[in-house]
């Protein structure tokens, strides 16, 4: 299944821009807004559509409630986009009162299906210039952000060297690079979104330099943790899983203790839950403790399901 995923994901995506037409804001969509919980529709829905923002984001109109003061910025993962990483939490995160913001970054066009190759410096450089916006549209001092992948990672370097920690109340991270991972791991993520098909050629390395940045004992992690893995004055929450396969070991999400850090493994609260990398950004195990992170004077319960990886929940 895996082999053909692009493939499959092409198709659908086709047809479905088709339908809808590529615009720049999400579509109009009855509310509350459909939340998908599994990875391989949403991204199958949202491959082809990159520079279309997922349901639920990138309203100008909104404007955040006192509930929920800060707006949130979604930030993809490598080999990902907007669309089809973020198809589960920005329509979730909508539904529950917030004002959603989602780009696209790193790829080597706007309109590429594959984002997040480029180099992560220039990704975090884009962050910033993209909370700018969003803070200007929507009058706000701070924003919170929420990353899957290399997305949980590339803001650290935005807080740390960008002036990011100034506009940053929290950053919520799933699976995150922080402490990087083997090749193995990258060239196993690249395959299983079918990259590494003869069909495809994707080269790790020259086309994708944040894969090499991500590599353990790169430099570029090496500098960006030299000190200290965070800032003071922004609250961190990393969400990872045993049944990573793309940063391994999967411990390598995590940051180091602190009063301000909270790390979180899925199977400690529901050991039904068997979501890997590609899943953990649509698991509804996960994204329940991404709503808690953002507002933890509100906690919910967390819901207990079987989750598996790529497909997601057999149930809902």
């Amino acid at each position: 299944m895996k082999r053909t995923f692009l493939r499959i994901a092409a198709a659908a995506a086709a047809a479905l821009g088709l339908a809808l037409g590529v615009t720049q804001g999400a579509s109009a969509a009855p509310w509350p807004l459909p939340v998908d919980y599994h990875f391989s529709s949403g991204f199958i829905g949202g491959f082809l559509l990159p520079t279309v923002a997922p349901p639920g984001a990138n309203d100008s109109s909104c404007r955040p409630s006192s509930a929920h003061p800060y707006p949130v910025v979604l930030v993809h993962g490598t080999f990902e986009n907007q669309r089809d990483n973020w198809g589960g939490a920005s329509p979730l995160l909508a539904n529950n009162g917030y004002c959603v913001f989602a780009f696209s970054y790193g790829g080597p066009s706007a309109g590429s299906p594959i984002q997040g190759t480029g180099p992560i410096e220039s990704g975090a450089a884009r962050l910033s210039s993209f909370v700018d916006q969003v803070l200007a549209a929507t009058g706000s001092a701070k924003v919170d952000l929420v990353g899957h992948s290399q997305g949980g990672m590339m803001p650290r370097y935005y807080l740390k060297y960008l002036g990011g920690a100034a506009k940053t109340d929290r950053l919520v991270a799933l699976s995150p690079s922080n402490n990087g991972t083997t090749l193995d791991g990258i060239t196993e993520f690249g395959r299983q979104l079918g990259l590494l098909e003869p069909a495809n050629q994707f080269v790790v390395g020259p086309a994708c330099a944040a894969c090499v940045e991500q590599e353990i004992g790169s430099d570029f992690l090496t500098g960006l943790n030299a000190g200290g893995e965070t800032v003071p004055g922004v609250g961190y929450t990393v969400i990872t899983t045993t049944g990573d396969e793309v940063v391994t070991p999967y411990t390598n999400a995590f940051l180091p203790a602190a009063p301000n850090v909270t790390n979180i493994t899925v199977q400690d609260q529901c050991p039904l839950d068997a979501s890997d990398h590609l899943e953990i950004a649509y698991d509804p195990i996960a994204l329940t403790d991404v709503l808690n992170a953002l507002d933890p004077a509100h906690p919910r319960p967390v819901p207990c399901q079987v989750v598996l990886p790529v497909t997601g929940p057999l149930v809902g």
